[in-house]
């Protein structure tokens, strides 16, 4: 794939979905799945989450020990990518399936129907810990507006449930310190990381 897109070529790829990073049923075992919003446009084009240049999702991810090596997805990620992150337990998916240029293209509707289907997804998939990358999404999904970053009050599916920032480059007041520091609770709380200490 190439590193770059033009403008029509991004727009064919909308509402295209893009699959789930799960293990396999004889995988090791899901310890941590992030959710995202839902694909952009350059993420639909790779067919890899969180794949756009500007995000800073990967970095933050090796920045705060949760993966031990590099991953640059802006061209699609690879097989090796792919299995670093399942053998550290780590799997990925949205809460809304469809790609769009902004995650403000979707309805309220789309949200609250993602949020059945993520439950659905966490039930079949048993990970220890969820971690929505991004609070409105979150308060959207769940009709929850009164919800705030960090641990949730309430499991999800059995799982253990944190809302972390997303890592969107348009999300300009986190930094790939800041997003480190907040997707390493829930990787310690899903045995990836140890302890703070």
């Amino acid at each position: 794939m190439p590193r770059s897109f033009t403008r029509a070529e991004l727009e064919s790829f909308r509402d295209r979905e893009v699959p789930d990073l799960l293990p396999g049923p004889d995988g090791p075992v899901l310890r941590l799945l992030f959710v995202g919003i839902n694909p952009g446009l350059w993420t639909a084009a790779t067919q890899t989450h969180f794949a756009h240049p500007g995000n800073r999702f990967y970095p933050a991810l090796l920045a705060a020990g949760i993966v031990e090596r590099r991953i640059d997805p802006a061209a699609g990620m690879t097989d090796e990518d792919r299995d670093h992150l399942r053998s550290r337990g780590i799997g990925i998916t949205n809460v809304v399936r469809r790609a769009t240029a902004k995650a403000s293209e979707l309805s309220a509707e789309e949200y609250r129907a993602g949020g059945l289907a993520l439950v659905e997804t966490v039930r079949r998939a048993r990970p220890h810990v969820v971690a929505v990358a991004g609070v409105t999404a979150y308060r959207a999904a769940f009709s929850l507006p009164k919800a705030v970053p960090g641990r949730q009050p309430e499991p999800l599916a059995g799982a253990d449930l944190w809302v972390v920032p997303n890592p969107s480059g348009l999300n300009a007041h986190e930094t790939v310190a800041s997003l480190a520091e907040a997707y390493a609770a829930p990787a310690r709380a899903a045995g990836i990381l140890p302890p703070a200490g």
